[in-house]
């Protein structure tokens, strides 16, 4: 089966002098918590909404009616506390990469989306399209066997590194302090019924079955794409690839901040 997120063209050359046609990258980030990281095209993601109006519209008072009650206020415009977000995830790590990453604007919804789409299995690439790495998806030739090459995993390397840099407790902190707006954005995301806490541990949840790799891992061409040649890899969700993508060390190290920030974050036992 075709890997729907996979912008790997497979007349990509199998060394690393061939083709530099690009490909988009999977971050799994929670961003904000950061994670992460991976994040490329996809069938169907969640929509940022946009900005509602700040100031609601008071209608004009009939003659003679009695005087209307004071109009409700607006919740927070979310793109308007982009600053304060950045001021707090400048507390998770010292990497200046991550600073970076919160030059986007509308932080919250797009870690509260982000979030979402991995949890259902989704690329969160609409959110975080701006974390794809640089160059282009690589194969080689391993005993005949075409492989993923490893240049093709040192591309998301920088964001393992962040991912891996962030200190847990500060993140605990961090999610409190910014939890009213993500509970705000995630009542406009996310199913009705759907607690932002149930779609965090979900999505690490999904995150934490990605098989662990050793050695080459096989792909095949299929039609414009690569697919893995491994069905119980190529069964994986378009989310659980993009993890897979970023190669057996960083995928380790990815894994096993994921562990401690949902230890840390107290998260329940994923309904799964």
């Amino acid at each position: 089966m075709n890997d729907p997120t996979n912008p790997t063209p497979a007349e990509v050359a199998e060394t690393p002098s061939s083709s530099k046609s690009k490909t988009l990258a999977v971050v799994l980030g929670l961003a904000g918590l950061a994670l992460v990281a991976s994040y490329f095209g996809l069938r169907r993601h969640v929509t940022i909404p946009e900005e509602p109006p700040t100031t609601p519209t008071v209608p004009t008072e009939a003659a003679g009616a009695t005087a209307a009650a004071p109009p409700v206020a607006a919740e927070t415009s979310l793109p308007e506390r982009d600053g304060e977000v950045r001021d707090l995830a400048s507390r998770l790590s010292p990497d200046p990469e991550l600073a970076r990453w919160m030059n986007e604007k509308d932080l919250i919804r797009r870690f509260t989306g982000a979030v979402t789409s991995i949890a259902e299995g989704l690329s969160p690439r609409p959110m975080l399209g701006f974390l794809a790495p640089p160059g282009a998806f690589q194969v080689t030739q391993v005993d005949g066997t075409t492989v993923i090459d490893p240049a093709s995993y040192a591309r998301y390397d920088a964001v393992a590194r962040v991912i891996e840099s962030i200190d847990a407790h500060s993140a605990a902190s961090v999610f409190r302090e910014l939890k009213p707006l993500i509970d705000q954005a995630n009542a406009e995301i996310a199913p009705p019924g759907q607690t932002f806490n149930s779609s965090l541990s979900a999505a690490i949840q999904h995150l934490l079955e990605v098989p662990a790799q050793e050695g080459p891992v096989e792909v095949v061409p299929e039609g414009a794409l690569y697919a893995y040649a491994a069905p119980e890899l190529e069964d994986l969700s378009p989310a659980q690839k993009h993890l897979l993508r970023m190669g057996p060390e960083n995928m380790k190290r990815i894994q096993a901040k994921l562990k401690e920030l949902k230890t840390s974050l107290g998260l329940p036992v994923a309904d799964r």
